[in-house]
């Protein structure tokens, strides 16, 4: 039943904007050396960057601005993007040429998928959902990716002790992960209530800036896995 709900109920809509030159360029020059093709194999980690170090998956990193910085101050741990929109994929890997990162790597399907199909069990130290599309009508709430079925995907994923780092600006969104959150058995959070003071390691992005100003509330909850 949860295979089927998180095949057939998607948590995106796929709206392709416009690449820019740029974009068009990395994705074509950048992405044959940074970017991972749609295959049925498990991803191999060790292989994948050479190296054996703490690997986190980002699931929608936006415009990549935030996961490049995090990327560059880390340069001892590896990151995996997922992005299905285009121009992100394209701005991200112009951010990665642009500033020689190494550690990065992108894919470009449903990340439900992906985990489900391509990533390792327990081969995880930390998976990030931020701002994730929050499906404001009731009728879309469905649609919200953070549902029972998917955190138990993330806890098969991730190492023993491994942290499930969400982050919402929209609070009824923040208050159903709470929701979900503390009903698994398989996390325990991170701080004395659901939610955690936002780390340092979290970028603040642009658009997140913009909402603080206008007087918009952002909630962080980390998660660590039992």
């Amino acid at each position: 039943m949860a295979d089927k709900f998180m095949r057939t109920v998607r948590s995106f809509v796929l709206r392709q904007g416009r690449l820019t030159r740029g974009q068009e360029q990395a994705i074509a020059s950048v992405w044959p050396i940074y970017g991972i093709e749609r295959a049925e194999s498990v991803l191999d980690m060790e292989r994948l960057f050479n190296r054996s170090v703490p690997v986190t998956l980002e699931i929608g990193f936006g415009d990549g601005v935030s996961l490049a910085e995090m990327a560059k101050s880390a340069p001892e741990k590896d990151f995996i993007g997922i992005e299905v929109h285009r121009p992100g994929v394209g701005r991200l890997l112009h951010l990665i040429n642009e500033q020689g990162l190494t550690n990065v790597r992108v894919m470009d399907d449903d990340a439900v998928e992906i985990i489900k199909h391509r990533i390792p069990e327990q081969s995880l130290d930390c998976v990030q959902l931020f701002f994730p599309d929050p499906w404001h009508k009731k009728r879309h709430n469905k649609r919200r990716i953070v549902q029972p079925e998917f955190v138990s995907l993330i806890a098969s994923r991730l190492k023993a002790d491994g942290v499930f780092h969400l982050a919402t600006d929209w609070e009824p969104y923040a208050e159903h992960m709470a929701e979900v959150m503390e009903a698994s058995d398989e996390f325990v959070s991170l701080a004395s209530s659901p939610y955690s003071d936002k780390p340092e390691s979290r970028p603040t992005t642009k658009f997140e800036r913009r909402g603080l100003k206008l007087g918009h509330g952002v909630w962080d909850l980390l998660y660590r896995k039992k």
